[in-house]
């Protein structure tokens, strides 16, 4: 794939392996042609320099999206970067337009949900990350736009995720033109559920995969006009025929039948089946079983998956009676007959199988022998019976089996396309071809040269499409080609089907000869292709023959090749099931015409087969092609293992390293002339400064590197395999240089920083030795000074102790006489405290006496206090009982009130029926309130009751338990004699001893009373509570009843005021609803009898008294209005004018009123033109204005005389702004309505009680704010989206050529200047027009979190903006929007630069230096803890720093993420990395309301079109 490369030594190369197919390395040493290479896995190797290839040290750590992209194209290197990739869970990879899809055998739910198809949805190929969703938009745009059909092909072996990837593309086609859905069930859906049953019929065990496709699917989804899926259907091609009957070890035949010999029993008996060792076509393989596979159950989800696509229980059972006679038939033995070339069943054993075969396809078992042994030649003359010898027999009951199947199999597919539905007016179609691909065993039959003969063809078409590409890319960039030799297989195709000497062909002819043999056909093929280049003779073999394929050679055994491709359509088997008893077999073999039934034809399968494939190419032709190959990374099945060579030997099946080389016989090395530059300026850096012009430059670089033969295009360089390598080369050999002179300068510097070093070090120990000397002479003074003071100090020492001896000795006998003093001393003080203790304690004793006495009555005495209280209490409690009857005082009153009210909703009945059933519902809750307070009232009596009376016995025992104590007379006489003294103590401890316990006993009885009584007086404070929640419940019953009674009347108001729509009458209603309660109802009684005496009387008054002076002025303030009116002190005076005139007017007091509509009429013109955002601002800041007055003013007239406190809350909004303000609707309940004040309102603004009409005119105006408010955030959005595009990404063309000039940077950030620059306008805009701060606050919020969004998701979607240096730019982008928020300051800002912290972080995280070194815990909490771990794995894995060279974060920090993203993807459903955004209304009117705190209407001059008229005076008031 490449020609020779500029090897060095040091260069890194790619050696082949055996282990892992490509190992890297550094070469070490150059013999020639022969390099001796040290690789990374520590061996020392020795390769030819034309079987290495370059490593291309500069690629990103992640791979690249795109293997066009890639330095070097050659195998080691596209096999890296899939495997880099794959690490980083980065399944899908480009080459040009070619996906390849590496199954992941893990959920990655995430790249699937709805926010990922969105992103896709009409993004060019290449924009985002690789996907097949890509793919799929790509074929559905180029469908719709250029209405012609796609196809998709999806190759690959099983396991590699074809279906899946099949299933998420009928998904994304779904979800771009919506579904057409059968009974419940998408389209999509049912050509999945299909799969199960496809599968147990048409895949086997083969010796590489154990659940193989033996036939083609080529699934046509069909589209609308529209591009909606209207319908689908499953087209079969190459089913694998010859496998019913052969099967070679250890390979296995189709599913089904070991699925239905591992079938219940009942159904085995019923089949009388076996087991699969004791059948014929079974057999030939020893495996029977697969591991991890339990052939039982997939026999029972067998029939729900064929239940599931419509086939019922009756075909069911046909369908496998078909099977089960199928093996049956294998068993069917032959022998010689007694005739010459005749033929009969072996034995009892055959005869059973052929007995049970008629039995169960419902034929004649004679008709059925006769068919297997004989032949009926019809000649002009007469009609011959002729027998068939026992091989022939044989080959008739193969063929016969063969044919079932197939017919069994075709039907299963009609079945499953009628299933689904077909659409027959469909004109475009996407379809997508899942077949089996390219295969190579030990041993290779008649099956494999089919399959290869396919992917030949395949991959020719392939190829085609893949030069087609090249050739288009080459013409877009407008060079030559026209030399460029095209690497084509046709010479294979010749070999195997050209007419007639192709490899077919022959076979075929062999077939035809009864006589010939598998070694007279291997024969004919040595001499006919002995010359042939692409067919081999192998040295060893005598009927083996080897064809060199696309993807390698393959040998074939011939022994089977004439057996597998006889398939003789035989009459006699057409006639015997064309008249089966069973109509389902019958069905298989429609009755053919009289001309095709003479005699039997030879079929070969080679032909058909050659026929369908013929077919599927013209189908494939007749479509855009667009291909996916499928590779599976291990045979483990297991996630996160990557093996090299099975994955090499994939690629090269697919056919990616085919296209490889087609891109390798051109140009496969292609870089931008940025990408150029970047690379190889430092080659050429005068050239550098000297031009501006890029393509100027990369010509004179590669005119000065001596290179030929390479294009430079429009905006591409072109090179030719090798010079990536040259250039790469002359680049390190020139950086090698640079680091020699590096080195030597810095070797300089270091050696003239050790000599400064040295000298500095000699002067210090210079300085160091004289400071020694110096110390040594100062430390002879320092002794000998010290030797004088030794001396003193001795002298004074031995004076010191001399004198301290004798003054010891004088101390001694100073101490001894002291003592004996203190001695006697002591002994006289020990007398006298002895007797002061006795008198203490005699004394002691007197006072305790005494205080016992003391208490003893104090205790008394307060046992007869406490009881004088407690009666008082008790007498407390009877005056309490007593209040019980204001209770029922209460409710007497309550119940006349209740009556009263009943009375009322009575005749409220005859004027408003539908409000009478939901006010007797009331009154009924009422009623049973007022029982339940009954009987609490009852209960409560009961309870007091039982408490006095508890209360009166607890006050009698404690009374009947205090009694006199005892006093025990205590005689004390004074004597001297101490044995009497001591005799006396002792008496008065025994008596001080029982004194002392009959007081512990009156403590405890004592104790026992007080807690008895503390107890009561606890129940009686319960008691007291649950009085006052009584009498609280009452209250709230009161308030409930007077608000019913203030909404009757409102609601009695209204009834009347629509009967007779007149002020005269509603003044007399007010007037009779002012009255007493004696005398409403008869007031009532009379306006009722007056409103259906003579209605039209009051209709003809009502409309006299209408005031046509009024409608001039609401038409004249309609025409001021919607001029656009200035602002006067910071107030619109449009608002203002509007909500003087409706309070002068009293338009919010009356029930009905055509201003309101024609006001919201004017604004909804006005603001018709959605793109004047000066319009816009004028209106939202007077609606916004006008809506603060209403709501500071208006309040429900419902609520006339209720407490604010007391007042129901609003139940909603009305939002519906077709309503009409002319009439009251039927039912409507005002108290719902939003009447609520907020804060302290204006002098000048009282609260107004207003209408229905009014409300919902101020509920309108919520909704034109919330509306205008929406279109300029959207305008804005709408501005500023295609510069977000521009912002994520560096223009490249200002950075290479002169980043440092004005003038480039000037144009660097030109788009972020047009993003700021916007965002002032519009502030001005709206500054201008005076919006409230609060709003633009919202504003500029919410577009904020919308920039946050775009930039998020692009960088998250597009490598090449995850680049350090495109990170500085967007963080130097972001600098300019945070200087906007400062200028703007706070007021109008807000918190919109906390909105970009998802964008700020991610940023900040791909600026900083030393990511290796950040653990993940220090990333997810400090740099970044507002994004999720999906987001930061995608950011790291995606990093690449063209700047600077750095890494992304550590390998184990990456597999930390991808473990917790793996136990995410367990435990949650999806969690999609990419941000939503919301353009929901962020604001309330309270916090509208809020936000401002005074409002004034005051000092507006009205405009000149209504100042001097004379209705509007009012307006000129103060």
């Amino acid at each position: 794939m490449g020609s020779k490369v500029n090897i060095t030594v040091g260069s890194n190369v790619w050696v082949e392996d055996p282990d892992i197919c490509w190992v890297d390395g550094e070469v070490v040493k150059i013999n020639g042609e022969e390099l001796q290479i040290k690789t990374t896995n520590g061996k020392q190797v020795t390769a030819s320099r034309s079987k290495i290839y370059p490593k291309d040290m500069e690629a990103p750590d992640g791979g690249v999206d795109d293997m066009t992209k890639l330095s070097y194209l050659h195998e080691p290197g596209v096999l890296q970067n899939l495997g880099t990739r794959y690490s980083l869970n980065e399944i899908y990879t480009y080459t040009g337009n070619i996906l390849i899809a590496v199954n992941p055998f893990q959920r990655l739910p995430h790249i699937y949900d709805t926010q990922m198809m969105n992103h896709y949805k009409g993004a060019a190929l290449g924009e985002l990350s690789p996907h097949v969703f890509a793919l799929g938009d790509v074929a559905f745009r180029a469908m719709m736009n250029e209405g012609k059909s796609n196809s998709i092909l999806v190759s690959g072996e099983s396991g590699a995720g074809k279906t899946e990837t099949t299933k998420m593309l009928m998904r994304y086609l779904a979800y771009l033109g919506g579904r057409a859905v059968t009974e419940g069930r998408t389209v999509e859906q049912q050509v999945l559920e299909s799969n199960p049953v496809l599968e147990a019929f048409g895949n086997a065990k083969t010796v590489r995969n154990n659940n193989s496709s033996r036939f083609g699917k080529f699934v046509e989804i069909q589209f609308d006009k529209r591009g909606r899926i209207s319908g689908a259907a499953i087209r079969t091609y190459l089913l694998e025929r010859s496998r019913v009957c052969q099967v070679s070890d250890p390979e296995r035949n189709y599913h089904c039948f070991y699925l239905l010999c591992a079938a219940p029993k009942e159904e085995v008996e019923k089949y009388k089946l076996g087991d699969p060792k004791s059948f014929h076509y079974l057999n030939q393989s020893n495996c029977y079983e697969l591991v991890g596979i339990n052939d039982a159950q997939d026999y029972l989800a067998t029939r729900r998956a064929m239940g599931i696509v419509g086939i019922s229980k009756e075909e069911q059972d046909a369908i496998f009676r078909v099977v089960a006679a199928i093996l049956h038939i294998g068993n069917i033995e032959f022998s010689k007959g007694q005739e010459v070339d005749s033929s009969v069943p072996k034995d009892e054993k055959s005869k059973f199988h052929l007995q049970t075969t008629a039995e169960l396809l419902m034929c004649d078992p004679v008709a059925l022998e006769d068919a297997l042994c004989k032949r009926v030649m019809i000649t002009p003359e007469e009609v011959i019976k002729r027998s068939l010898d026992p091989r022939a027999a044989t080959v008739s009951r193969d063929g016969l089996a063969k044919t079932i199947y197939s017919r069994l199999f075709d039907w299963l597919v009609d079945k499953i396309n009628k299933s689904i539905g077909q659409d027959p007016n469909s004109t475009c179609l996407i379809g997508v071809l899942d077949i089996y691909g390219f295969e190579s065993f030990k041993t290779n039959s008649f099956e494999q040269f089919c399959i290869n003969y396919t992917n030949e063809k395949l991959q020719q078409h392939f190829n085609q499409h893949v030069f087609k590409m090249e050739q288009e890319e080459y013409t877009k960039e407008e060079i030559d080609w026209s030399y460029i030799e095209f690497v084509d297989n046709q010479d294979v195709l010749d070999l195997l089907e050209k007419k007639p000497g192709g490899i077919v062909s022959l076979l075929d002819e062999a077939c035809m000869f009864p006589k010939s043999t598998h070694e007279t056909f291997s024969q004919k093929l040595y001499q006919t292709f002995k010359a042939h280049k692409r067919f081999v003779k192998p040295k060893l073999s005598r009927t083996d023959f080897t064809i060199a394929h696309y993807a390698g050679e393959v040998q074939y055994q011939s022994d089977q090749f004439l057996d597998k491709n006889k398939d003789y359509v035989v009459p006699e088997h057409q006639d015997l099931l064309s008249v089966s008893k069973c109509s389902f077999v019958a069905g298989l073999f429609p009755v053919m015409p009289e001309e095709t039934t003479k005699s039997s034809k030879f079929s070969s399968i080679a032909s058909r087969f050659k026929l369908q494939l013929q077919q599927l190419m013209e189908t494939l032709n007749s479509t855009e092609p667009h291909y996916i190959r499928c590779v599976k990374p291990n045979n483990l099945l297991k996630p996160a293992i990557f093996e090299n060579t099975n994955v090499m030997q994939q690629l090269r099946c697919g056919g990616v390293l085919e296209a490889i080389r087609i891109s390798c016989a051109g140009y496969p090395t292609r870089r931008t002339f940025f990408e150029f530059i970047s690379r190889f300026k430092l080659l050429a850096p005068e050239i550098v400064k000297a031009n501006d012009a890029e393509k100027v430059v990369c010509s004179k670089i590669l005119e000065k590197m001596g290179l030929t033969g390479y294009q430079i295009g429009k905006t591409k360089v072109f090179l030719r395999a090798g010079q990536m390598a040259e250039l790469d080369a002359r680049r390190a050999e020139k950086l090698s240089n640079a680091a020699r002179t590096i080195q030597r300068k810095i070797r300089t510097h270091i050696s003239r920083q050790h000599f400064l070093a040295l000298r500095t070090t000699a002067i210090l120990i210079q300085t160091l030795w004289r400071r020694r000397l110096a110390c040594k002479i100062f430390e002879n003074m320092r002794r000998e000074a010290a030797s004088i003071k030794l001396q003193k100090n001795l002298r004074r020492h031995l004076c010191r102790k001399s004198y301290t001896r004798v003054h010891f000795s004088a101390l001694t006998l100073q101490t001894g006489s002291r003592v004996l003093a203190a001695r006697n001393d002591f002994r006289f003080r020990k007398q006298t405290k002895a007797a002061k203790i006795m008198q203490a304690f005699w004394r002691c004793h007197l006072a305790y006496s005494y205080y016992k006495k003391l208490k003893w009555a104090a205790v008394l005495t307060q046992c007869r206090w406490r009881g004088r209280l407690a009666r008082k209490e008790l007498r407390k409690l009877k005056m309490a009982s007593k209040e019980t009857g204001a209770l029922k005082e209460a409710k007497d009153k309550l119940e006349k009130k209740v009556e009263e009210l009943t009375w009322r909703l009575q005749l409220e009945k005859r004027l408003r029926t539908d409000l009478e059933e939901s006010k007797d519902n009331e009154i009924a809750k009422l009623q049973q309130s007022l029982q339940e307070m009954q009987e609490r009232i009852d209960e409560t009596n009961n309870s007091l009751i039982k408490e006095r009376e508890t209360a009166q016995k607890a006050v009698i025992e404690a009374a009947a338990a205090a009694s006199v104590v005892k006093e025990t007379p205590v005689t004390v006489e004074d004597t001297e004699k101490i044995e009497t003294l001591t005799a006396e103590i002792n008496n008065l401890k025994a008596s001080l001893e029982s004194e002392g316990q009959r007081s512990d006993e009156w403590e405890r009885m004592y104790k026992e009373a007080h807690e008895s009584s503390e107890e009561k007086h606890r129940k009686l404070e319960e008691t007291e509570r649950r009085v006052h929640q009584l009498q609280e419940s009452l209250n709230r019953l009161e308030d409930r009843l007077t608000n019913l009674e203030s909404e009757n009347k409102v609601l009695r108001q209204q009834a009347i005021t629509m009967a007779q729509n007149n002020k005269l009458l509603a003044a007399r209603s007010r007037s009779l609803m002012q009255r007493t309660e004696s005398t409403r109802s008869v007031e009532l009684r009379n306006s009722t009898s007056l409103h259906v005496k003579d209605p039209s009387e009051v209709e003809g008054r009502a409309q006299k008294a209408l005031n046509d002076k009024q409608q001039e002025n609401q038409e004249l303030l309609i025409r001021c209005i919607a001029q656009q009116l200035d602002f006067a002190k910071d107030r619109p005076i449009a608002a203002c004018i509007i909500f003087k005139c409706l309070r002068h007017w009293r338009s919010f007091e009356v029930e009905r009123t055509s201003i309101f509509d024609r006001i919201v009429q004017t604004i909804g013109h006005a603001i018709e033109a959605q793109d004047n955002n000066d319009t816009l601002a004028y209106w939202l800041s007077n609606t916004s204005y006008l809506l603060l007055l209403l709501t500071r003013t208006l309040k429900a007239g419902g609520a006339a005389g209720i407490p604010p406190q007391r007042r129901r809350p609003s139940s909603g909004l009305f939002r519906n702004l077709t309503l009409t303000f002319r009439g009251l609707p039927r039912g409507v309940d005002l108290s719902s309505i939003d009447g609520e004040t907020n804060g302290a309102t204006n002098s000048s603004l009282n609260q107004i009680e207003a209408k229905y009409p009014a409300l919902l005119f101020k509920q309108q105006l919520t909704a034109y704010v919330e509306k205008i408010y929406g279109m300029i955030r959207d305008n804005l959005k709408k501005v500023i989206s295609p510069q977000l595009g521009s912002c994520i990404q560096a223009p490249r063309k200002v950075s290479s050529i002169s980043p440092g000039s004005p003038a480039a940077s000037q144009a660097l950030f030109v788009h972020w200047k047009e993003i700021v620059q916007n965002l002032s306008n519009y502030l001005n805009m709206m500054k201008a027009h005076y919006v409230p701060s609060f709003l633009i606050r919202k504003v500029y919020t919410q577009v904020f979190s919308f920039i946050n969004v775009q930039l998020f998701n692009s960088l998250l979607l597009r490598r090449e903006c995850c680049s350090f240096s495109n990170a500085e730019y967007v963080k130097a982008g972001l600098a300019e929007l945070e200087n906007w928020c400062f200028d703007a300051n706070e007021e109008y800002a807000g918190s919109a630069w906390d909105e970009l912290k998802h964008i700020r972080q991610a940023i900040g995280f791909l600026v900083i230096h030393q990511k290796p070194q950040k653990t993940l815990d220090e990333v997810s909490h400090d740099l970044c803890p507002v994004l999720s771990i999906q987001q930061l794995y995608r950011i790291s894995t995606m990093y690449w720093d063209d700047k600077y060279s750095t890494h992304s974060l550590s390998p184990e920090v990456i597999s930390n993420m991808r473990v917790l993203m793996t136990e995410d993807s367990n435990n949650a459903v999806s969690s999609s990395f990419l941000l939503d955004d919301d353009s929901s209304i962020p604001f309330s009117v309270d916090d509208l309301a809020k936000s401002i705190e005074k409002i004034s209407i005051s000092e507006i001059e009205p405009p000149p079109l209504i100042r001097d008229n004379a209705g509007f005076s009012f307006l000129l008031e103060a």
